[in-house]
């Protein structure tokens, strides 16, 4: 039986992405600050993830530099994973779109808040991850504790296996500093759901001299288009993958999701389509 532990979002989304990760590069921004700071520590105190590893975390001078470490350590075939809010997660766009378009694998946490536009605002709004909608990211959204320890979990798994890489957010300070019991997914649950060939395929595409590829070319509308169609069939194949580990994740746990849940009358006429902890 799973043991019931008492976290807020924020760290029930990095006790999942500590399972996944190899690399975390961190630059903390209210309110996402707590799942870097915990990251950190987990692994000064020599926590292990699911390899046996400790995670190496390595703080940057901002989040555009957060972002290229990112970029650049799955590059090289790491797991990676960062965590960020409002202005910090625009600064990673620029890195968020080469991601993307290299089909690399990685979840960036995001507790989502206000962008400081005529004042500063700390709190929880869709401005930041709305922005990110066009940078080839999917984006997945949880709106309890519960849903950020389980969805944080699908986030990781179907980025291995999609090649996409995945935004996973939550409503800033309403869910990312709200306390609630939830049930702990354990390291051997997480670890029974991960695709291993996926995983084996991510390495072996990490630069190496002794496995040479073409990156960072320029290229005229004739071509670069034709890449950008080819992605995508990666992006079609998405839904399918994540339904699939939202349903292998309810038989394990008996906590079931799919890609919308409806509350209300079957009947109705109208409905509401909403994100987060509305």
């Amino acid at each position: 039986m799973n043991k019931h532990i008492t976290v807020d979002g924020n760290e029930a989304a990095a006790h999942v992405a500590y399972a996944f990760t190899e690399v975390s590069a961190i630059y903390p921004i209210t309110p996402s600050s707590p799942m870097a700071e915990l990251v950190d520590e987990w692994s000064a105190h020599g926590r292990l993830n699911l390899f046996g590893e400790q995670v190496q975390v390595v703080e940057m001078q901002s989040e555009a530099g957060a972002a290229g470490a990112v970029h650049g350590s799955l590059s090289v075939g790491a797991l990676t994973t960062t965590f960020t809010a409002s202005q910090g997660l625009l600064l990673m766009i620029p890195n968020m779109y080469k991601i993307a378009g290299e089909l690399l694998p990685c979840v960036f946490h995001v507790s989502a808040r206000a962008i400081a536009t005529h004042a500063l605002s700390i709190f929880g709004d869709h401005q930041d991850v709305m922005a990110c909608r066009q940078t080839g990211f999917a984006l997945l959204c949880s709106g309890n504790v519960q849903e950020v320890m389980d969805l944080a979990c699908v986030a990781h798994l179907s980025t291995l296996s999609a090649r996409v890489p995945f935004l996973h957010f939550f409503d800033g300070f309403r869910t990312s500093h709200e306390y609630q019991k939830v049930e702990a997914l354990e390291y051997d649950q997480m670890a029974q759901l991960l695709d291993l060939e996926a995983l084996d395929e991510f390495r072996k595409g990490g630069l190496n001299p002794e496995r040479p590829v073409t990156k960072g070319t320029a290229q005229n509308p004739d071509i670069y288009f034709q890449g950008r169609e080819a992605a995508n069939s990666f992006y079609e194949a998405i839904p399918e993958i994540v339904e699939g580990y939202m349903e292998r994740l309810g038989k394990l746990t008996g906590r079931h999701y799919q890609l919308f849940d409806y509350y209300g009358d079957p009947g109705a006429q109208e409905v509401i389509v909403a994100m987060g902890s509305v």
